[in-house]
Formats: structure tokens, sequence, C-alpha cells
């Protein structure tokens, strides 16, 4: 067969189809577009996207009708020449959230979410002995759905406390011991290729877990410290331009130790304002070493503690902590406690919204926890130092004269004047 009528024979085969060969029509544009009108539309009842012959215009829709196909939860595809725009059919992977609790919560309420608190603190205390107020600090932390950064001493029972926090939880915990030679790809998880099936598949991380343990965290690197920055507050993972959902309720308890410096990386200020809560425990008290040393035969504390709640019931509390009232008077209160922090002359840097915000969130739990529906003085007075000390920087003259962000905390809490109740 000759050239010229291999060309005859290609003209009318175009001419059958509605185009001839000299029109500008891409071949990958075709395939895109009868490919996209064959898939499946989700969140529509009974449609189908109608599909064109090739080299004809698409049948224009009224804008009622192409608002009725749009879903909000699909991202619309930007069309291409000669196309109207096509909705691309993505489903979303979500987490279930527990059911959202309307209004002030009733006094049964308020006194479940004491005697589920309770349970945990006095569960934990079997392995930490003497350690009441840190523990609770924890738990606070935990139902407010915030992160814990413990800092204090070796043999001071950190990893003890975290562990029993997580046996107390019938969920996944994991741990991570940070090391200088760890990757983030050991913290979040890799993507790799299966030989066996032929496609790449995606290895979760220990940060898929309820509640993770970052012991050591100041061991790691900063690239790898900052591998956590977005599931602690996003509560996501993204690893190679997909987007993974990590189990609730979510937690990281992180430990380091503030005396060694050899080997270890400073935690950068944007990743200490991810924690909601950094405490301390402190050596334990004469009665206390006294009770330790009578139980030296159990070498392990925490493989004793048992679960006592769920995870689902953690979620029910935190909405529940959600409707504990705080009045303007509180809410003008923590405010003027973050400005106050804001012009200090020992401070460099001030807390930010993030603080105020966490310390109402804590407040809520911290009443609910001593069984009232409202948030008093007292709370945010209790709670200022462990939420806020972390968040500010002290001047060097500060530094050098010997102050802590701890004490500092304290004096702006005796300058800043609290509301009266009843007033």
């Amino acid at each position: 067969m000759d050239d010229n009528n291999m060309d005859d024979d290609a003209t009318r085969l175009g001419r059958f189809r509605g185009f001839t060969p000299n029109q500008d029509q891409e071949s990958s544009d075709d395939t895109d577009e009868t490919r996209l009108g064959a898939l499946p539309h989700i969140g529509r009842s009974n449609t189908t996207v109608p599909t064109q012959p090739l080299g004809q215009s698409p049948v224009p829709r009224a804008d009622s009708q192409r608002t009725a196909h749009r879903h909000p939860l699909i991202p619309t595809e930007h069309p291409r020449r000669g196309q109207s725009p096509v909705s691309t059919p993505t489903r979303q992977q979500r987490t279930p959230r527990p059911a959202e609790v309307r209004g002030p919560a009733s006094d049964a309420s308020i006194t479940r979410f004491g005697e589920v608190f309770n349970a945990i603190v006095d569960n934990v205390s079997e392995a930490v002995i003497g350690k009441e107020h840190t523990i609770r600090q924890c738990v606070t932390a935990l139902m407010a759905g915030g992160h814990v950064l413990l800092e204090d001493n070796p043999g001071t029972g950190k990893t003890q406390l975290a562990r029993a926090i997580a046996n107390s939880i019938e969920s996944p915990f994991k741990r991570i011991q940070f090391t200088p030679d760890l990757l983030p790809g050991d913290v979040v998880g890799v993507t790799f290729y299966d030989q066996q099936t032929g496609a790449f598949t995606f290895r979760k991380g220990p940060v898929f877990a309820a509640t993770v343990l970052a012991d050591e965290i100041n061991r790691a690197s900063p690239k790898t410290q900052s591998a956590l920055l977005e599931v602690m507050e996003e509560q996501k993972v993204t690893v190679d331009g997909v987007t993974h959902d990590v189990p609730q309720p979510f937690m990281v308890i992180a430990t380091q130790n503030p005396i060694e410096q050899l080997g270890t990386y400073r935690l950068p200020e944007a990743q200490l304002d991810r924690f909601l809560i950094k405490t301390s425990l402190g050596d334990p008290g004469h009665e206390a070493s006294l009770s330790i040393l009578r139980e030296a035969r159990v070498r392990d504390r925490a493989a004793t503690v048992r679960p006592v709640t769920t995870g689902a019931d953690v979620l029910a509390m935190r909405a529940i902590a959600e409707t504990v009232h705080v009045d303007d008077a509180i809410l003008e209160y923590v405010v003027r406690l973050v400005e106050a922090t804001r012009h200090n002359d020992r401070i460099a840097v001030g807390s930010s919204i993030r603080g105020a915000l966490a310390l109402v969130r804590s407040a809520r739990v911290w009443a609910a926890a001593d069984s009232r529906s409202y948030v008093v003085p007292a709370d945010v007075k209790e709670l200022a130092s462990a939420v806020l000390a972390h968040r500010v920087i002290l001047t060097p003259e500060a530094t050098f004269a010997g102050d802590t962000t701890d004490s500092v905390i304290a004096s702006v809490l005796d300058d800043v004047v609290a509301p009266t109740i009843g007033a």
C-alpha cells in the first residue's frame, strides 16, 4: 500500500469520527477524558458523567446541574483546552470522631469524667509512687488532646510514667528510642517497592499508635525531631505526597535529659510549642523512697499496670471537657497573663496565642477532674507554669542572673490580679 492511499484512509477515518488529522487534538487528552467519564462518582445516586464521541464538544450543562453534581469534599480538576470541568472522584479517608456534646455537660457527665480521670491517676500511681501532681498534669494533657514533655534527671521514672499512662488505656502503644542515627523514615514510615506485588507499599512507622513514647528525644538530630511536627499538630502524617491519619486518641509523651549535652540536640522552640505541658518528676520523698525499696523485687513497675479505660472513653471525655464553662472574666485573666509575658523585662520572647488556648483547654480538664462544670482562677494558676514556662525565652541578663522560666511565670502570676469569684 503506498503513502497516498494510507493518507486517504486516515482522512476518511478521521471524518467518520468527526475530526481531521490536522486538528490540534492531543491523544493524551482524549484518553484522560474517556477515563474520567468512565469513573464512578462519590456521593451521587444514579448519576454518570456523559462521554462524547471523539472530536465533538461536550454538551453544555446548566449551572444548577453542574453545582448539584459537585461534592464538597472532592477537588475539581482544572480543565484542559477544549474540555469542560470534570470532578475527580477521590475518596477521602477520615478518622471517625466521637459525637459532639452540645450544650453544657450534665452533672452525671461531669461525675463520670472525674471517675475516669481519677481511675487513670490511681492506676498510674501504682507504678510511679509519690508523684500524684505530675501524674494529674500528664492525664490532663491526655484528656485535652495534647502532648507532654518530661524533662528530668536520669533515674527519676520518666519512662515508667509514660509507659504506665499508655498501659492504663486499652489502645495501641509504641516506643521510639531516639538515637543520633535515627532517620525521619524510622519514625513516620517509608514507601518501598514490593517485588512480590510489583507495587509501591507504605510501611507505617511507630508513630501510628494511640500513645507514642519518644524516649530521649533530644538525642536525635533536628531533622528527625521535626518529623514529629506535623503529626503532633495535625494528627496526620504525609509521606511521598500521601496523607495518612493516625489512630485516635493520639498522644506523644517525650522524655529528655537536661544535664547531658554531649551527643544531644536541643529541641527547637517551634517543637517545644507543640507540647501542651512540660513538667518534671523530681526525686521521690522519704516515704516514697522507702516504699519503692520495699518492693525492690519488682523490676518493671509499669508492666504491672493494667488498662482501666479504652480509647473510646478518652474521646468521650475530651468531648465532655469541651463543654466546661469558662467565664469571660477567666478568659480576660488568661489573656492578661499571656500579654504580661510579652512585656516582661526578663522575657525576650513571650507566649503566643497558642499558649493561651492551651491554658484554657487544660483548665477545663482540671475543673472537670475536680467534678466541676466551670473553671475557677485557681485552675489557671495551678497549670500556668506547666503550660506557659516552656513557651517563653528569657533574656541573657535574666539567664545570667539565675532566673528560670518557672520563676518568671510565678512572678507574672503575682503581678496579674486574678478575678474574684462572684464579683
